[in-house]
């Protein structure tokens, strides 16, 4: 078994102090920087300004929490940034009455210090400050850390600002030792606990610690059971647990480790792991995904341990105040009877539903209630909550808010408003953007249907809701190879771990055959959007062969290998074979009545790009205030029309004026369809931009080619020399938008026609049409000039030939940094600005959007870049450009309507970018990303300053 560099570093280590794990050479992935409040902001009883000073920190290094400790004062946002969540919230739970175990917190300063100064070691003077609050646990809990009649123990347990279920570490029961086992058996009378406890911690440890894999330790006590005859954890006696823990530290002796006895040692490894488990690769790995950053680093919170493993009047739990899944206001959680914390979140044992503790234990169920109660009214928000009961005495570990899907974020929202907690305000910033994007994705089209149950196969805990399809897949890594190459995958295993984490997020859906509702699984799959079946006992999974192994409702057996479709209902816990047909969702209930909110709140419009008049009803029915960008060249890619397009370009004269007589109904037939779906709302056309090139064919395709010679009269070769006369060394930057406007108008005389025909054409239907044209990739007021005259005086002809008019607007894309440097003038003649955000990275940054994929990852792992441009918004260069634009613009023109429509009009981030800092009139994007645009917008009013 190979053993990290880290736990070689222990072998023979005769000195705690000289621990530097060799394998690590700490680089800061963010600037170190400082949290500026005062040490007294926080209000919590705090270990010495002296100290902090000592330290290099602006801030105690450990503040204290339980009873008589905790009065909360300062600000939760600020209190969360130095003492994590967890911390925070043990102060408060503290300072509002609850029972919570006496413990203290380092705070996220000094995991700054540990990563990026203190060499990876803990400072004798941070040392002191700890041992000194062991001291105030030792006076509240009357009892002595490492004591051979009266031992205490304490968990050690990370915690950041944002939460980060199942990425961070956890160490239980530390304090144990032999002597102290002893002692535990004489003062609890139950040996079996005391045995039970040592076993976890010897597990605990060797795995966080020393990284000694836990499958070692597994295998130890799965051989044991066996032996034994036993299934359950729980039927271990104290004589078979003992045998565990002589097993276990043979674990320690087989990779040359020995297991520290002292337990002053035993905290200050484990509180250097808890800190090193910030820069290991799953914690960095979560981050990127979920796009976490800025944070100094995790508190650690070390705790009076109290004991869910005692007896059958103990227990453990996890619960969610409401339902996660579907946000209906009922609990939603789980516990086990005689058990610790790990044994439900881990999936080792199947617990039992919340509601059975009532049965239970009726006084422990009244009082938990009562308390969730108590924090849903604090905090105005569902809670996840872990508790301990000992010994028929309830204790509050823990309390966080929830992670929930996106149907429970909008249901938890509305009714937190209509039940008075939030305003609809606070109502708005509860619900992200991905919980509109789950919500909007497909689910299965009819569950009901003969087709659909019979394809039922299985069944297991519906953890996460949602529609997942997709090929069967065991590792990590193959999910990650599926995704390459554009191949769905539903990763299944026994049970995840926090290693899984890269797996899980490129999963379309997660299956596994163990574990609860708050298992690691459920609880990141929710976070997530990813749909999660769990605890799935008729499945049996072997990741060596690549097969899952069916067990049938008649008993037969069906196997599947690595590869093969399934598909998960999240929704019903139902287990499928092959790929169900979806169908899409729609905006109704709940996710109705929380877009008029946000439909209330935001204040700016948001409008789609759509080219169809089918993409134009989608945007509609999705809630756009009209469309910012018609692309008009999408409307030609159909074989019938791209044919007259390439006659258009390659043809005599004649044939040229014919493809525009054609290509003229098309596009006018488009056009009106458009703006009888857009009834009264704005459209915004854009007219031809793309290099010629791209509507040409391979010369590599000869069957298109020598059809197209046939069409235009010539000879292949012929042809095939015009196509290659017609390339372009860096086409784009070459013959396209207003150029290709100047130099061939007869394309624009015929787009102009179209559109005004089109709108004239829907007046006379009794459809309110609005048509705003825009002219592409203008860099100087000259071009626009041009492109403006020829757009009216063919708009002229039309109203002549008509007898009729209608209004109309000529705008531009500002997507060159010339057009934006010059606005000012450009402004006097254009009746609107658009700007084109992907052109416009494009030329500012100077990549090529198509191969930047060649150096971007790169980029971004060595933080030269923060995000990808064409994602998110470059505020610091592109930003500037276009407030540069907005400023100049409405000098000129103060009511002067300026939006944007590129991509990045979809990105939540840039949203709030363009709302509160560009002022910008309106963003357009996707019509399936309409409603996250407009969430976003809602949440950019909120938060403006």
């Amino acid at each position: 078994m190979k053993i990290s560099s880290v736990a070689l570093a222990l072998i023979a280590s005769v000195s705690v102090d000289a621990f530097v794990p060799a394998h690590l050479a700490f680089q800061s992935h963010h600037p170190t920087n400082t949290v500026g409040f005062t040490p007294t902001a926080l209000g919590v009883a705090t270990s010495s300004t002296a100290a902090a000073q000592s330290l290099g920190l602006q801030n105690p290094p450990i503040t204290l929490f339980g009873k008589g400790h905790g009065t909360y004062s300062g600000s939760e946002s600020e209190a969360k940034a130095l003492l994590g969540g967890k911390g925070a919230n043990l102060a408060v739970m503290s300072s509002i009455g609850l029972s919570v175990p006496p413990g203290f917190t380092l705070t996220t300063e000094c995991c700054d210090g540990y990563c990026n100064r203190w060499d990876a070691q803990l400072p004798e003077e941070l040392w002191e400050e700890v041992v000194s609050s062991v001291k105030t646990i030792e006076d509240a809990m009357k009892c002595e850390f490492g004591s051979s009649t009266n031992p205490l123990l304490l968990s050690v347990r990370s915690g950041a600002a944002i939460s980060m279920p199942g990425m961070m570490d956890t160490v239980l029961n530390l304090g144990m030792n032999d002597v102290v086992c002893e002692g535990l058996v004489k003062k609890s009378g139950n040996e079996r606990f005391a045995w039970d406890s040592y076993r976890r911690f010897l597990e605990m440890f060797g795995n966080v610690v020393l990284e000694i894999p836990r499958s070692a330790f597994e295998e130890e006590i799965d051989d044991v059971k066996y032996e034994k005859g036993i299934y359950e954890d729980s039927d271990l006696s104290a004589t078979d647990l003992q045998e565990v823990v002589e097993r276990f530290k043979s674990v320690y002796a087989k990779n040359n480790l020995s297991f520290p006895q002292d337990v002053q040692d035993q905290l200050k490894l484990a509180i250097g792991a808890v800190f090193r488990g910030w820069m290991g690769d799953r914690a960095i790995k979560y981050r990127e995904v979920e796009n976490i950053r800025n944070l100094l680093g995790t508190a650690v919170n070390v705790q009076a341990m109290v004991f869910g493993n005692m007896g059958d009047s103990s227990g453990t739990g996890v619960c969610f105040t409401r339902d996660p899944n579907n946000g209906e206001n009922t609990l939603f959680g789980e516990f086990l009877i005689n058990a610790q914390g790990e044994d439900v979140v881990a999936g080792i044992r199947t617990p039992k539903p919340i509601s059975e503790l009532d049965d239970a234990m009726p006084d422990v169920y009244a009082e938990f209630k009562s308390n969730t109660d108590i924090l849903e009214k604090h905090y105005g928000d569902m809670q996840d909550v872990e508790f301990t009961f000992q010994e028929g005495k309830l204790y509050m570990l823990q309390t966080r808010t929830g992670k929930r899907g996106g149907e429970a974020a909008v249901k938890i929202a509305v009714d937190l408003v209509e039940e008075g907690f939030v305003t609809k305000e606070e109502a708005v910033l509860k619900v992200l953007p991905e919980h509109l994007d789950q919500l909007l994705h497909p689910r299965f089209a009819d569950v009901e249907s003969k087709e659909y149950q019979s394809s039922v196969m299985a069944s297991g805990l519906p953890a996460s809701p949602g529609a997942a399809v997709g090929r069967l897949a065991f590792t990590n890594e193959k999910v990650v190879e599926n995704k390459k190459d554009g191949i769905p995958s539903i990763m299944v295993r026994d049970e995840t771990s926090p290693d899984d984490v890269e797996g899980m997020y490129g999963s379309e859906g997660i299956l596994t055959a163990r574990g609860g509702m708050t298992s690691h699984a459920a609880v990141v799959a929710r976070g997530w959007g990813r749909p999660c079946i769990c605890g799935c006992n008729s499945i049996s999974v072997d990741e060596e062969k690549g097969e899952l192994t069916v067990t049938m409702e008649d008993g037969t057996m069906k196997v599947f290998k690595e590869g093969d479709f399934i598909s998960l209902n999240g929704n019903t816990g139902e287990v499928l074979d092959g790929k169900q047909l979806v169908a899409p969702p729609a905006i109704s209930g709940d996710l109705k009545t929380f877009m008029d909110t946000v439909d209330e709140i935001r204040t700016v419009d948001v409008l789609a790009n759509a080219d169809t008049p089918n993409d134009a009803k989608e945007a509609r029915k999705n809630g756009a205030n009209g469309i910012g960008l018609c692309r008009t060249e999408h409307m030609f890619f159909q074989p019938e029309r791209i044919s007259k397009v390439r006659q258009l370009i390659l043809g005599d004269e004649g044939q040229q004026e014919s493809a525009l007589d054609e290509l003229l109904i098309y596009q006018r037939e488009d056009f009106e369809g458009i703006f009888k779906e857009m009834d009264g709302l704005p459209v915004t056309i854009r007219l031809l931009d793309p290099p010629l090139h791209e509507f040409l064919p391979s010369l590599e395709d000869e069957e298109i080619v020598s059809d197209l010679a046939k069409q235009l009269g010539s000879t292949i070769d012929e042809l095939k020399d015009q196509i290659k006369e017609s390339e372009e060394v860096n086409p784009m930057l070459g013959l396209r938008g207003c150029r290709l406007g100047i130099t061939k108008p007869a394309v624009i005389e015929m787009q102009t026609r179209a559109i005004i025909e089109a709108a004239l054409n829907a007046i006379d239907a009794g459809v309110d049409a609005k048509a705003d044209i825009m002219v592409p990739l203008v860099g100087k007021v000259e071009e626009f000039r041009v492109q403006a005259a020829l757009i009216r005086s063919v708009a002229a002809k039309v109203f002549e030939e008509r007898g009729q008019k209608c209004d109309f607007k000529i705008g531009t894309m500002i997507e060159i940094p010339r057009a934006a440097l010059t606005a000012h003038e450009i402004a006097q003649e254009a009746d609107f600005f658009s700007f084109g955000s992907n052109d416009l990275t494009q030329m500012t940054f100077g990549y090529s959007r198509d191969d930047v994929g060649s150096f971007l990852p790169t980029y971004l792992e060595k933080g030269i870049l923060l995000d990808d441009p064409f994602v998110t918004i470059d505020t610091e260069g592109v930003g500037q450009l276009i407030k540069m634009t907005v400023e100049n613009g409405r000098k000129v023109k103060p009511s002067l309507k300026i939006g944007v429509c590129g991509e990045h009009g979809g990105d939540p981030r840039s949203v709030k970018f363009f709302c509160n800092e560009a002022g910008l009139s309106y963003v357009s994007c996707s019509p399936f990303r309409v409603p996250i645009a407009l969430l976003a917008a809602a949440q950019a009013a909120v938060t403006k300053d």
